[in-house]
């Protein structure tokens, strides 16, 4: 039985580079062992089968920006029940098609961003990258976010227009927005800089309750059919 080593020792008798590059290709996700991605240069192997993957490149690792489908009554940026607790490894969504290679340590200092009411459901966003929580935070304002809301009751009279432009939240003249009907009950919004709450009292202000609200995309980047609970990588360069 070989005495156990450390998994960048053996990287780096197979590769014949420095223990510091073999540590770089273990923490990118480049080395398997028998057939499992270790990203820890510590872990200890002995007579395990050790792989490094024919793409293997010393350039750091892109910081992970995750896409949740937050289901409803959990909390996106504070709260008891947080979302985020949902982004494990194993609720991945079998069909992400991003080609980003799963690690461990996408999974630490994730930041929660674009807030989402606690009952609503849909898309949210979790970071590891300064590019995205620029983006989401300091130009927030100016991307537009969709929503399906489905509804009960009945529409006041010329509601839908007053939906599009001639509403109020909170003492704030609301700036135009896109609303239409996406069938009896259920509204699509387009909108942006939207506040926590609006949504509910906007359509309170014309007659109607709400039911469900769900978040559908945040500026290029769709849900689509991911199901409650899945998330998905952002793939590298697709931006919101």
């Amino acid at each position: 039985m070989s005495e156990p080593i450390r998994l960048a020792k053996r990287v780096a008798e197979l590769c014949g580079c420095s223990r510091a590059d073999a540590e770089r290709l273990v923490e990118a996700g480049w080395v398997s062992v028998d057939g499992e991605v270790i990203d820890r240069p510590q872990h200890k192997v002995s007579t395990e089968v050790v792989t490094i993957d024919a793409d293997a490149s010393l350039e750091p690792p892109e910081p992970a920006t995750l896409l949740l489908h937050k289901p409803p009554g959990c909390d996106t940026i504070s709260g008891a029940s947080p979302a985020s607790a949902l982004a494990l490894p194993g609720s991945r969504w079998a069909e992400d098609v991003s080609g980003v290679r799963l690690l461990k340590r996408h999974f630490g200092g994730l930041t929660p961003l674009v807030p989402l009411d606690r009952e609503a459901s849909g898309l949210m966003v979790l970071t590891q990258d300064g590019r995205v929580w620029r983006r989401l935070t300091e130009d927030g304002d100016e991307i537009e976010h969709e929503y399906i809301v489905e509804t009960r009751g009945e529409i006041a009279p010329w509601g839908l227009r007053r939906l599009n432009h001639g509403l109020s939240h909170e003492g704030r003249v609301l700036p135009p927005c896109k609303v239409s009907w996406q069938n009896e009950i259920r509204l699509r919004f387009a909108i942006k800089g939207c506040q926590g709450g609006q949504l509910r009292d906007m359509c309170r202000q014309v007659g109607l309750d709400v039911v469900a609200i769900r978040r559908i995309r945040i500026g290029r980047i769709a849900l689509g059919k991911m199901p409650e609970g899945s998330w998905r990588y952002l793939p590298v360069g697709e931006r919101f």
